[in-house]
């Protein structure tokens, strides 16, 4: 979760520095997420594998993967050429999508952590808009279409998973009860 904040306040000063220092914070964003990623699954390892998974664990996993979710989200509409409302639209959708997962499961339905916007491939997207940004040509970098563009991505991609969470858990809870 530390990761994950440092990157959106990485991502957000983008748009306070000069040319140059904007290049190093968008690496810096970009490596984070990763590092952020990492800790996660390597979290998740080490549980699984030491025997020590709980339902108290998974709570306290979720719980900081959502505000990962919304630092990193919040901190790319105010980064340079953001739009803050695609930011926290992008975070509250992100957040929704893992609500449905839960719901399905609380409802009986089995995890579901398909896409085609789920983590992985949001902080993949974010990743990748990152480094390009770090290293591309400035003529060749438009940051209001590039990051709003992977806004407007990430949020159309979220409705996308979250109604195809929602309709597989409906359909397996569908079938469980005939």
């Amino acid at each position: 979760m530390f990761a994950a904040i440092v990157a959106g306040i990485m991502f957000w000063q983008t748009s306070l520095t000069a040319t140059m220092l904007q290049r190093g914070l968008w690496l810096c964003g970009a490596l984070l997420c990763q590092l952020r990623l990492l800790a996660n699954l390597f979290d998740g390892m080490v549980a699984i594998k030491r025997q020590i998974a709980s339902k108290k664990g998974e709570l306290y996993n979720e719980v900081p993967d959502r505000v990962s979710d919304a630092a990193i989200l919040i901190g790319l509409g105010y980064a340079v050429g953001g739009v803050p409302a695609l930011g926290y639209l992008a975070a509250l959708l992100a957040v929704f999508v893992a609500y449905v997962r839960a719901v399905g499961k609380a409802a009986g339905a089995p995890q579901d952590y398909c896409g085609p916007m789920a983590k992985p491939q949001r902080m993949a997207l974010i990743t990748i808009t990152a480094v390009y940004l770090a290293l591309s040509p400035t003529p060749w970098q438009y940051p209001y279409y590039v990051v709003n563009g992977l806004l407007a991505v990430i949020i159309v991609g979220c409705l996308f998973t979250a109604i195809r969470r929602l309709r597989s858990a409906a359909h397996y809870l569908e079938l469980s009860q005939q």
